[in-house]
């Protein structure tokens, strides 16, 4: 009877670890891929003072798009949370699109050989911040699931597994971006 009763403990304590570490992937999962969405960020953010340089003797009249990147891209340093950099995050995309749009009516600065590039890498950066920010999301879906599943969740209570937040995109930066004169 002792071996019985040992064997359903060892069972269920090894049933706890494995479900523990599964835990364990799944939230290393999400924190390497929000470290891949703010490599991505970093790397967009250390390109803006570029660009602004680029497009400063062109676009003289232009100061509340500056005034816009500025704000989004000190936002973005001060950040800590993901929720904080997420919204600091949408702020700059949002900026950065009405700055290429206003671009558009500067065809001496579209014909700039460094506007194009510094445009083009952006663009590429664009790209696989979405793709990451689609993987976070993707690691953030398992995990939270998981953390509400039976018995999951019992071991995730006891352990203080939280749920993650989801990346997402203000509802302003939804929306195509309006350039007036």
């Amino acid at each position: 009877m002792l071996w019985i009763i040992a064997g359903v403990v060892l069972v269920i304590l090894l049933f706890v670890v494995l479900v523990y570490n599964s835990l364990v992937v799944l939230r290393n999962r999400i924190e390497n891929a929000w470290a891949q969405i703010d490599v991505q960020l970093k790397k967009r953010h250390d390109m803006i003072p570029n660009l602004v340089e680029a497009v400063k003797g062109y676009m003289k009249h232009e100061r509340g798009v500056f005034t816009e990147i500025t704000k989004a891209r000190t936002a973005f340093m001060k950040a800590k949370t993901v929720e904080e950099k997420a919204k600091a995050d949408n702020m700059l995309a949002g900026a950065l699109k009405t700055l290429f749009a206003v671009a558009e009516n500067y065809p001496k600065l579209r014909a700039s050989e460094n506007f194009m590039q510094l445009q083009e890498e952006i663009s590429g950066i664009e790209s696989k911040i979405a793709y990451a920010r689609q993987f976070y999301n993707d690691s953030v879906l398992a995990y939270n699931a998981k953390i509400q599943q039976f018995p999951y969740n019992i071991i995730a209570g006891l352990f203080g597994f939280r749920e993650k937040p989801y990346f997402k995109a203000e509802a302003v930066e939804r929306k195509n971006v309006k350039v007036r004169f």
